[in-house]
C-alpha cells in the first residue's frame, strides 16, 4: 500500500479500528498524524501516539476533541510549548462547551 493510500485510511472516521491501530505504528510520520486527528480513533491508540517521538503527532492528538483529558492534562506538560498550548485550548474548549 502507498503512503497516499495508508494516509487517506488514516483520516477516512469509516476506517476500522484494527487498521487505525496499525496505521498508528507506520513509520511515515503522515500516516501516524493522520491517525492521531481522526475522531474514530480509539482513546488507547491516541494515548499511545500522545507519546509519539513527532511533536507534530502530539500536536494533532491535542488538537483531537476525541482525545480523553486525562491524556490532554498529560501533553499539557510536553516538552514542545506548541503541543502544550493545544492541550490546554482543546481541554479548556471542552469544559467550557454546554
Amino acid at each position: 500500500m502507498t503512503r497516499d493510500e495508508r494516509i487517506e485510511l488514516a483520516r477516512k472516521t469509516s476506517t476500522p479500528a484494527e487498521f487505525l491501530a496499525q496505521l498508528a505504528g507506520d513509520g511515515d510520520w503522515s500516516v501516524r498524524q493522520r491517525v492521531a486527528e481522526n475522531p474514530s480513533t480509539l482513546p488507547e491508540i491516541l494515548g499511545a501516539l500522545s507519546r509519539d517521538k513527532d511533536n507534530g503527532v502530539r500536536r494533532r492528538v491535542a488538537l483531537n476533541y476525541s482525545t480523553p483529558p486525562e491524556i490532554l492534562l498529560i501533553l499539557m506538560v510536553d516538552d514542545n510549548e506548541y503541543v502544550r498550548q493545544k492541550a490546554e485550548a482543546t481541554l479548556s474548549k471542552r469544559v467550557m462547551r454546554p
